[in-house]
């Protein structure tokens, strides 16, 4: 039987619906499988022995970087949305994937190509659907926070053109005032933080035990904060004042959805070799805050970190916005993930 499924291999190989191509150090190919032959529209005669840029009258994909992190580093390569032009005139767009293999002391390189045209359109679409709904909640959110102060500009000017009394005028003024501070300081919250980091050597867990005091401040529900820390981790260059704003924003933010039961959970890990999309950290600091709440609406899950996006009665939707500024300022990322019963932010600083 094991004889069976050994010989059932090279069709299966030749049958698989993405294309795989195995090259040498010099990116000359030396198999592809039947898929290429359609991908390329070439016969897998004519690739065999031909250089990978001679498939192509024109790419993008970066030969350099699999180079580097492939044959050099011995990492795992992904390049996604690659364009590029077969030598027919056929264009398409390409997710590749490149990981080094080592057979008879001979270094290859095993190459995974999957075209993804109608993906790209679709997502394009979908993204172009999301970006509309945001963009109109911004507007209306935008729209709700500006009127009611324009309002009180408004009849504050109206009795100050009428009223003769100093000290009804001066209270006049003073609302105006108050109410034009108030739109300024909505705009420079859109903006976002402008301030320079400072950036010092920080304990991380220090950090995180100011954001617990501080949320055991108000905790209604007397939800519960779980510590898993990794003791090993060394003092990292961060603001510590920015950073804690982020984790208490979305300490705060579990809280809330949180009822009696609720559970917090912080952890911190050393990460290695971090990819998110083109972006690579050989060592990152993770922060991640869980909560085992209702999860996050579907609806918002697309633009959970748009300004004015918010579910919270009141809530005026900047503090993820803001937060994902602050962590961009240290050349960090952040993003989430979320389902019923668990919803998990994951914080990535880089050493």
């Amino acid at each position: 039987m094991v004889h069976s499924a050994e010989s059932l291999l090279p069709t299966l190989w030749h049958n698989l619906s993405t294309s795989v191509l195995v090259l040498d150090e010099k990116f000359i190919i030396h198999y592809a499988n039947n898929s290429c032959s359609e991908l390329f529209g070439l016969g897998i005669k004519r690739l065999i022995g031909q250089p990978l840029s001679a498939t192509f009258s024109h790419h993008h994909i970066n030969i350099e970087r699999i180079n580097q992190y492939v044959l050099l580093d011995g990492v795992d390569c992904q390049q996604h949305r690659v364009d590029v032009v077969f030598i027919d005139n056929r264009a398409a767009t390409l997710n590749l994937h490149a990981r080094r293999i080592q057979h008879q002391n001979i270094t290859y390189i095993l190459m995974e190509c999957r075209r993804i045209d109608d993906e790209v359109r679709f997502d394009q679409a979908s993204n172009q659907l999301h970006q509309y709904h945001a963009a109109r909640t911004l507007i209306r959110g935008l729209a709700h926070e500006i009127k009611n102060p324009l309002g009180g500009i408004r009849g504050a000017a109206q009795l100050l053109q009428y009223e003769g009394c100093q000290s009804e005028r001066d209270q006049c003024a003073e609302l105006i005032i108050e109410q034009a501070d108030r739109l300024t300081e909505l705009v420079d919250r859109l903006l976002g933080p402008n301030q320079l980091l400072h950036k010092t050597p920080c304990n991380i867990h220090q950090t995180l035990e100011s954001v617990i005091k501080l949320s055991m401040l108000d905790n209604e529900h007397n939800i519960k904060v779980v510590k898993d820390y990794d003791p090993s981790i060394p003092d990292i260059p961060i603001d510590q004042a920015k950073i804690q704003q982020v984790v208490l924003n979305i300490v705060r933010n579990a809280q809330q959805a949180l009822l009696t039961g609720g559970k917090i959970t912080l952890t911190t890990r050393i990460k290695h070799r971090l990819r998110r999309g083109e972006r690579l950290m050989k060592k990152a600091l993770l922060i991640q805050i869980t909560d085992n709440g209702p999860g996050i609406a579907d609806e918002l899950k697309e633009t959970l970190f748009f300004p004015m996006i918010t579910n919270k009665d009141g809530g005026s939707g900047l503090g993820l916005s803001i937060a994902q500024t602050l962590i961009e300022q240290h050349e960090g990322m952040i993003d989430c993930d979320s389902w019923q019963g668990h919803t998990e932010f994951n914080i990535y600083l880089p050493f």
